[in-house]
């Protein structure tokens, strides 16, 4: 992907909307009927990933939202720090829409909201240690259930290349 720099100077990555991905695939594209099978167990294996990760969510009392955005905010790759834009982005929210999930997770004792310290107009997110807690657990048990599927999404991933 591109880079380009921020107001800051930092480098910052261009996103693409998924709707410019879509118009720059070929219109046609051969198609087999085991191609059929193969993509909807594809897809049947990605929906059962996050019904499992839904469940594991809400079984540590986070809704599957509040546990998106605490892990974006934790595995988030700029170094300066996570604003409620970039979380929306991440997580393809509208702004208003991220700024009630923040308000949501500052009520829940997950994040805090602090100024920055360069530039006083932005305001960053960070992890509690509650937050810090509950997704190293949750993390945890995504990471073995990647692994217990992954040659069986490997499998359907060499079928369609």
């Amino acid at each position: 992907m591109a880079k380009s720099t921020t107001k800051t100077g930092k480098p910052a990555q261009l996103r693409v909307t998924a709707q410019k991905r879509i118009s720059a695939l070929p219109r046609s594209v051969a198609i087999k009927d085991k191609d059929y099978l193969v993509l909807a167990s594809f897809r049947r294996s990605l929906r059962n990933f996050l019904n499992f990760s839904e469940q594991a969510a809400q079984n540590r009392g986070l809704t599957p939202k509040q546990h998106q955005a605490i892990l974006a905010i934790r595995g988030f790759e700029d170094e300066s720090g996570v604003t409620v834009g970039d979380l929306a982005e991440h997580l393809h929210l509208k702004h208003h829409t991220a700024v009630e999930l923040v308000d949501r997770l500052v009520r829940a004792k997950l994040v805090v909201r602090k100024t920055d310290k360069e530039d006083r107009r932005r305001v960053l997110l960070s992890l509690t240690p509650k937050a810090d807690a509950a997704l190293k657990a949750l993390s945890g048990i995504h990471m073995a259930e990647i692994r217990r599927n992954a040659p069986a999404m490997i499998k359907l991933l060499k079928q369609l290349s």
